[in-house]
């Protein structure tokens, strides 16, 4: 899926420099471009919505994320997306 993504230019332009210093130092999951970069965070989130107990998780209490005392939050889901009714 597309979506058009709008950030303040000093957001885009440190984010450019992280790819940058990826690129030149190496990283353990180097991006190409500020495009990769926010996919593969917004993949983490993802993960970290559905994965209860995960270390991705902990980045989604951290920045306040989460919504509190939502109790399909505290179970793990396999698969992406609203809980499925049996």
């Amino acid at each position: 899926m597309k979506i058009e993504l709008h950030l303040h230019d000093g957001v885009y332009q440190e984010l450019q420099y992280l790819v940058h210093l990826q690129q030149t130092y190496g990283a353990p999951v180097p991006q190409k471009s500020v495009g990769s970069l926010l996919a593969y965070q917004a993949a983490t989130a993802a993960d970290g919505n559905r994965r209860h107990g995960a270390w991705e998780r902990q980045i989604l209490e951290m920045t306040g994320l989460l919504p509190e005392s939502c109790v399909e939050l505290s179970m793990y889901r396999a698969e992406f997306g609203a809980l499925k009714e049996k």
